[in-house]
């Protein structure tokens, strides 16, 4: 399973550790995914989603059917 928000399209980003003397290592940064069972009132059932904390609490201020309206998806597009 690829670390990616099905929702926003989150994934890793590729940086730099610089140290003091300026040696340049790469790292990665990783985002922060959580797998979730979200309520859908539209079909008035469970999904289960892997989405980013950040999509979850536009979720939970929002609900999922309007998040999906606004980004121009639908439940097909994600699962």
């Amino acid at each position: 399973m690829a670390r990616r928000c099905s929702l926003t399209g989150k994934r890793r980003n590729l940086a730099m550790n610089v140290s003091h003397s300026h040696i340049r290592t790469r790292k990665i940064q990783l985002p922060n995914i959580q797998s979730k069972r979200v309520w859908f009132e539209d079909e008035n059932r469970w999904v289960r989603l892997t989405v980013s904390t950040r999509a979850l609490r536009t979720i939970s201020k929002k609900g999922l059917s309007r998040f999906l309206r606004d980004a121009g998806l639908t439940l097909k597009d994600v699962t």
